[in-house]
């Protein structure tokens, strides 16, 4: 089983990355193949340009690889914080350069004279892992949990993969060791959740 693990967060020794790694020891631990990215360690270029709008375009070789690898994993896990209410940067880019129309999705006529999407990513799982310092449940009071709408449902919904679960850990400003412990062993019961029936 193949795993693409996408990790955006520009501190190399923050908590995203403790999750990152803890996600990546028990898939390996669980006998998966591992893609590793650490967008901000590749100096992954975030900006779409026009040249490569175009389905049939030329891509740069880096952008080729994560299309390949994104669209032939059976898991995916996407770990970064929660930058005003959005994925960092470098991620929103990811996601305009990689899940490109064509091989992440595609439309198909609707019947009533317009389209409807259709998912063309091979996973079946994605684990999404968020990190901030908002109260979870003050995000959701005041502004409905945009995080969870764009990865389940515009993202993942729109890319075909059937099975979302996410974790949110919150607030990381003021959390102590042990409540991260905590949350890193949450982290290895989501992976087993989501992966460990599949490669069964």
């Amino acid at each position: 089983m193949n795993v693409s693990i996408i990790l955006a967060h520009p501190s190399p020794g923050s908590f995203n990355h403790a999750i990152a790694a803890i996600a990546r020891a028990r898939l390996m631990a669980l006998g998966c193949n591992v893609w590793w990215h650490d967008l901000y360690a590749e100096g992954f270029d975030p900006c779409l340009p026009a040249s490569e709008i175009p389905r049939e375009a030329p891509l740069p070789h880096n952008i080729a690889r994560h299309i390949e690898e994104i669209t032939t994993a059976d898991g995916i896990v996407i770990v970064h914080p929660n930058y005003w209410s959005r994925p960092p940067a470098i991620l929103c880019g990811w996601v305009d350069r990689v899940l490109r129309a064509g091989r992440a999705y595609t439309f198909v006529p609707d019947g009533k004279g317009g389209g409807k999407p259709v998912g063309l990513l091979k996973a079946r799982a994605a684990l999404v892992i968020n990190t901030a310092n908002t109260p979870q449940e003050k995000e959701v009071e005041l502004y409905g949990d945009p995080l969870d709408i764009l990865w389940r449902k515009v993202v993942f919904g729109l890319c075909g993969v059937s099975v979302v679960e996410r974790l949110v850990f919150t607030p990381v400003i003021t959390s102590t060791l042990a409540q991260r412990q905590t949350w890193l062993s949450m982290v290895n019961e989501a992976v087993d959740r989501c992966f460990n029936t599949v490669t069964r």
